[in-house]
């Protein structure tokens, strides 16, 4: 099999399963069964495009021609290998988990749910291997309309209200600023070619640079930097295996992959440190980091905790790109990764809770820890992952964010990665303090079919082990920083 073949693979695989969805409509196991071996044949193409990556060699496919010099084309490069490499691998984990939660909790509409997960994984891959620009916008506003029915799926009025927060914020933020950041980059650098140290340089200066870089910044939505964040919180009605495609698989990192894409090859790191351009965002990202892990404290409802810790921790992300250092960029791609293991642990495990128990609030799980220790063990493992603590993986891309910060004599940056992860610590630690330390009440029901004084009251076991698997990958993740490092070394290679 030829790398075209596969990079045209990676499209085609969640496609078919899409359409596969919606004909095996009336066979949930042939379903169910399908979608996990299209997840599997998925993982297992990028694999292959990995093992076979040539960065000295011309791997781009076009598509389709709109006019001369536009195109849809799809290309390799190390930072939509990797981030491919986790949406594909994490789709797997999550489908299993989706398949446990949704007929566990007695969820209706499994092929509306299912069909839409797969468009969502076929526009996460046209993102992740965009060629340029265009490409990208077409596949990110894709993922948008593609998770709509998603974030709707109980059909409630609260969740149809979110529902319509998170698309108005998404398409208002990526028609208003994002399409205008894209036409004006076309008119100006004459191309939307993703290119090694940028297409900017010389072709735009003086004040248009940073105003620039804050359409981009604003437009794009999905990286959720203050206050364009509203709509991830609102997202939060949706069911949990949906919350872990918003926050690990797909849309928020969508949002700070293309964050990183712009920075590198668009801008470029030398351009961008050069012009000064993106100082103002290193204090916004900075500002978002630290008020959205305040309000993560204030938050009873579990998810909701977890979806200002989402916000807080894409900063980083946005912090490293906003830096214009090599290992501020690398940083931010790494956090990508080790984020993605990290928060999705966090969500299967508030998922699970929910199944067993139906209880969503942080106060009411109290003792909860001794009856689903390996929910509350895998919850830990993800929380201290968050925070930053060895051996786990997450410590490796706050260290590199904060060599970033020093090299770019941003010491208030360091300043502000070490408050984080000790208000990091104050909103995660104390969930399994609760569940494991302190006793539930003995007339308190732990759940419905579930009692304070059980000694094992697991969710089902498609529930426990997805969150058990990912918690044991943010180990592994630790011990395999390097590789992912020297693999995403190129991006930057011909930068500072």
């Amino acid at each position: 099999m030829s790398v075209q073949t596969a990079l045209i693979l990676t499209l085609v695989i969640p496609f078919v399963a899409a359409i596969l969805n919606m004909v095996l409509r009336n066979h949930d196991n042939m379903r169910d069964g399908m979608t996990f071996l299209a997840s599997v044949l998925l993982f297992g193409t990028v694999v292959f495009l990995v093992s076979n990556y040539n960065n000295n060699a011309n791997q781009a496919i076009m598509l389709l021609s709109v006019m001369p010099g536009l195109t849809i084309s799809l290309n390799l490069e190390p930072l939509g290998l990797l981030f491919a490499m986790i949406a594909s691998g994490l789709w797997i984990i999550t489908h299993i988990f989706g398949v446990g939660y949704m007929r566990g909790n007695n969820e209706e509409h499994h092929t509306r749910f299912f069909t839409s997960f797969c468009v969502a994984i076929f526009a996460t891959m046209g993102i992740a291997f965009s060629a340029n620009m265009f490409t990208l916008f077409i596949f990110y506003e894709l993922l948008t309309v593609s998770t709509y029915p998603l974030v709707a799926h109980k059909q409630t009025p609260e969740a149809k209200l979110g529902a319509r927060t998170y698309m108005g914020i998404l398409m208002g933020t990526s028609i208003g600023f994002l399409l205008v950041a894209v036409v004006w980059t076309w008119q100006v650098a004459g191309t939307l070619d993703f290119v090694q140290g940028g297409i900017l340089d010389g072709k735009i200066a003086g004040a248009m640079v940073p105003i620039l870089l804050a359409l981009y910044v604003f437009g794009i939505g999905k990286a959720a930097i203050m206050p364009f964040h509203r709509w991830l919180p609102a997202a939060m009605v949706a069911p949990t295996p949906v919350s872990a495609l918003l926050h690990a698989v797909a849309v928020v990192k969508a949002g700070v992959f293309t964050m990183l894409k712009v920075g590198i090859y668009i801008f470029g790191i030398d351009f961008l440190s050069q012009t000064g351009a993106s100082e103002w965002l290193v204090w916004l990202a900075s500002a978002s980091i630290l008020i959205a892990s305040l309000i993560a404290m204030t938050k009873d409802n579990l998810k909701a905790r977890l979806a200002y810790s989402t916000v807080s921790q894409l900063s980083y992300i946005t912090l490293g790109m906003a830096l214009a250092t090599s290992m501020g960029a690398l940083g931010g791609g790494m956090q990508i990764a080790m984020h993605a293991m990290g928060k999705i642990t966090l969500f299967m495990c508030a998922g699970a809770i929910y199944v067993a128990t139906h209880k969503t609030k942080i106060s009411e799980m109290t003792g909860l820890g001794r009856a689903m220790p390996f929910t509350f063990i895998a919850f830990l493992i993800g929380s201290l992952s968050i925070i930053g603590i060895p051996p786990l993986g997450g410590s490796w891309s706050k260290w590199l964010l904060m060599v970033g910060a020093a090299d770019a004599n941003q010491k208030f940056a360091i300043a502000v990665l070490m408050i984080s992860s000790l208000l990091n610590v104050a909103y995660m630690l104390p969930i399994v303090g609760r569940g494991f330390f302190l006793k539930a009440p003995v007339a308190a029901p732990v759940g419905a079919a579930v009692s304070p004084t059980s000694r094992f009251a697991e969710a089902p076991l498609l529930c426990v082990l997805p969150p058990v698997l990912t918690a044991i990958g943010t180990i592994l993740l630790f011990f395999y920083a390097g590789q992912i490092e020297a693999f995403l070394l190129p991006i930057v290679s011909a930068q500072q």
